[in-house]
């Protein structure tokens, strides 16, 4: 998928980013989140869906597109979006980044969508999308109807970081095959290039990365 670049932060430290080429609008929210009834929608747990991948002969990895932005905002709570700038003032009609109740409004949205599907023949977290089956034309039946899915939804797909009938692949930072799961070697990498942390905040950084993988690690 997206490449990966690894910098210098001002404490010295090692941080992978992805590289940005285009401009981004990041509006700050926190008032609104303040005042925001919070939406306790549970969202999946990493582990579980991870199990319920692993083992499988063939997969599809999709992406969708533009994330958030598929899910339409109400005509009367647009204007609670409003942000001003140098060109102007501004109200979102699809559901930006930075909402407090963003991801679990748009897992609620996916939940519904492929409430027939989950578990059965394909996973949903977020905008990643995970068709499985251990048979190469049942695979893609499944895929074909994951499709027809989106298609009947009006929900977009990002092909270019799409895989199709792969044995394997990325899902969620973990290395799901038919072997079951493993870790990314590309973020092990990272990891054992990180400076050795000398302060508190060093420490609580290193943990943070090492422990993504504690189900790997012994006594963690």
């Amino acid at each position: 998928k997206g490449g990966m670049t690894v910098i210098k932060n001002d404490e010295n430290e090692l941080v992978p980013t992805r590289l940005v080429t285009e401009w981004r609008v990041c509006i700050d929210y926190r008032k609104l989140n303040e005042a925001t009834r919070k939406d306790h929608f549970p969202l999946l747990f990493m582990d579980q869906m991870l199990e319920r991948l692993a083992g499988n002969e063939y997969y599809c990895f999709l992406d969708g597109f533009f994330g958030y932005f598929q899910i339409p905002i109400d005509l009367k709570d647009q204007e609670k979006t409003t942000f001003a700038c140098p060109y102007g003032t501004f109200a979102y009609k699809r559901m930006p980044f930075g909402l407090c109740n963003a991801p679990e409004t748009f897992q609620r949205y996916m939940m519904a969508i492929f409430h027939d599907m989950i578990e059965k023949t394909m996973e949903v977290f977020m905008d990643d999308f995970s068709v499985f089956e251990n048979s190469f034309s049942t695979c893609l039946t499944n895929l074909e109807n994951m499709l027809k899915r989106c298609e009947d939804t009006k929900l977009d797909l990002n092909w270019e970081k799409s895989h199709f009938m792969v044995k394997e692949g990325i899902v969620l930072g973990h290395k799901i095959s038919n072997k079951g799961i493993e870790v990314d070697k590309a973020k092990i990498e990272v990891i054992s290039k990180l400076p050795h942390p000398t302060t508190v905040k060093g420490i609580r950084s290193f943990l943070g990365h090492a422990g993504f993988y504690h189900r790997f690690i012994k006594d963690f």
